[in-house]
C-alpha cells in the first residue's frame, strides 16, 4: 500500500460535487476525513430513512435542492461509508442562527446579502479548520469549483476549469494563510464530468440536483424570515421616482432588492425597476432599465489574497455570483475601502453583495459593496 498523502478533512454537503471530491481524494492517496455541517433548520420535504449502525436518518429526496440539512446527512454519511472513511456531523445551529440573524439585518438595513461568502468565510473555512486542527489533519477540502495554483511562489486562488459553474467569486474573503491547506479536487473538472465520475463510482446522489437555494429558506420566502427577525424592515412607505415624485406605495422594504422588477404593483408604460433603497426615509426608488446603470461603487471590508498590489490597479471586477467581470480601475482610499470605476457602466451594483478582483483568472481580493456611485472618468492608476 502506498504511503498516504496526508490527513484531509473533507466537508460533505450530502451534493454530487463534495461527494466526488472525496472519492477522488481517497484515489489521490490521501487520508480522508468526511464532516457534516449540520444547521438545526427544519426540512418539511418528504424523505427517505436510512438506518445506519448509530442513528436513523433520513435520504435526500432527488428533488431537493438545498444543502447542509439533516436530510442531506444521510446522502454524506452514506457516501462515507462507501468509502469505508470517518465521518462526523457537528451541529452549527448556534453559527447558522447567527448567520440568519446578518441575512436579515442586511434586508432590513436596504442591503442584499450574501450568505453563502459568510458560510464559507465563517464557517468552512473557519470552524472546520479548527477541527482540522483538532484531529491533527493537514488539509481541508470542499466540493466548489475552484483551484489553488502558485503565484510569486505562494499560494493563490483561481477560477474553476468550467467557467459556467465557477465558484471562485464565493471564496474571495478566505483568510491567506489558510491557502495552502486547502484542496478543491472537483476544480480541475466540468460539471458535466463531475456527474459522470459520479456514475462511474456509482454514488447514489449522482443525479441529485445543485443545491440552489440558500440552505435556510428551502422554500424561497426570504421575507418570511426577514419578518421574523426584523418585524421593523415591514413598515409601508412610498415608492418614488428619480425625481421624487411618488408611484405609489410599498409594503416594507425587506421585501425588496436593487435590480428587483416583479412585486412593485406599479403600472407603468414602459417595465421599471428599483435602483435604490432609503431606509432613513423608507422609500423604495424606481426608473426605468437605464436607471440601474451606474459607473462605479464603493466597497469597505476589503481584503486581498495576494499582496496588495497598490494603491491603483487594474482589475476585471465582479460584482456578483453571476455577473461576468468587468474591466475597472480599483483605487484604494482608507483602510479596508475602495473605490471602483468601470470602463463602461454596470447593471444593478447592489449594497451587500461582494466585488471581488481578477487578474485573469487569480483573484486577488475583494470587499463589500456599499453604495453605487456615477463618474464621468476613471481615474488612470499609478
Amino acid at each position: 500500500m502506498s504511503e498516504k498523502k496526508g490527513k484531509v478533512v473533507v466537508a460533505m454537503s450530502g451534493g454530487v460535487d463534495s461527494s466526488v471530491a472525496a472519492f477522488l481524494l481517497v484515489e489521490q492517496g490521501y487520508e480522508v476525513i468526511g464532516l457534516f455541517m449540520r444547521h438545526g433548520v427544519k426540512e418539511e420535504a418528504p424523505a427517505q430513512t436510512c438506518d445506519t449502525n448509530d442513528v436513523s436518518l433520513e435520504i435526500a429526496p432527488r428533488t431537493h435542492q438545498g444543502c447542509c440539512s439533516a436530510l442531506d446527512a444521510g446522502d454524506a454519511r452514506f457516501v462515507a461509508g462507501m468509502l469505508d472513511i470517518p465521518f462526523y456531523s457537528l451541529n452549527f445551529e448556534h453559527d447558522f442562527d447567527e448567520l440568519i440573524d446578518y441575512f436579515a439585518d442586511e434586508y432590513a438595513q436596504g442591503r442584499t446579502p450574501n450568505p453563502c461568502i459568510v458560510c464559507n468565510d465563517k464557517l468552512k473555512f473557519g470552524r472546520i479548520v479548527e477541527y482540522a486542527d483538532a484531529v491533527g489533519a493537514d488539509y481541508i477540502a470542499t466540493g466548489h469549483y475552484a483551484q489553488i495554483s502558485t503565484r510569486d511562489g505562494k499560494p493563490s486562488l483561481m477560477r474553476g476549469i468550467d467557467s459556467a459553474k465557477d465558484q471562485s467569486y464565493v471564496l474571495f474573503g478566505l483568510e491567506r494563510d489558510v491557502l495552502d491547506r486547502v484542496l478543491f479536487p472537483v476544480g480541475q473538472y466540468t460539471k458535466p464530468q463531475i456527474r459522470d465520475l459520479a456514475a462511474k463510482f456509482n454514488l447514489p446522489n449522482r443525479d441529485k440536483p445543485d443545491s440552489v437555494e440558500i440552505c435556510f429558506v428551502p422554500d424561497r420566502d426570504y421575507a418570511r424570515i426577514v419578518k421574523e427577525r426584523r418585524p421593523d424592515a415591514f413598515k409601508p412607505g412610498d415608492v418614488i421616482d428619480n425625481e421624487g415624485n411618488i408611484m405609489g406605495q410599498h409594503n416594507g422594504i425587506g421585501h425588496y432588492t436593487v435590480g428587483q422588477r416583479r412585486g412593485l404593483g406599479i403600472a407603468a408604460p414602459n417595465p421599471i425597476y428599483i435602483n435604490q433603497i432609503n431606509v432613513g426615509e423608507n422609500t423604495v426608488t424606481v426608473g426605468e432599465a437605464d436607471s440601474l446603470l451606474n459607473t462605479g461603487l464603493i466597497a469597505k471590508r476589503v481584503s486581498f489574497l495576494v499582496d496588495e498590489p497598490g494603491k491603483s490597479f487594474r482589475a476585471n471586477v465582479q460584482i456578483r455570483y453571476l455577473h461576468r467581470a468587468a474591466s475597472a480601475t480599483v483605487q484604494v482610499t482608507n483602510d479596508g475601502e475602495v473605490e471602483v470605476v468601470f470602463d463602461e457602466p454596470q447593471r444593478a451594483i447592489t449594497p451587500g453583495q461582494a466585488c471581488v478582483f481578477y487578474d485573469g483568472d487569480v483573484v486577488i481580493g475583494g470587499g463589500w459593496i456599499e453604495r453605487a456611485m456615477r463618474k464621468n472618468k476613471a481615474p488612470q492608476p499609478t
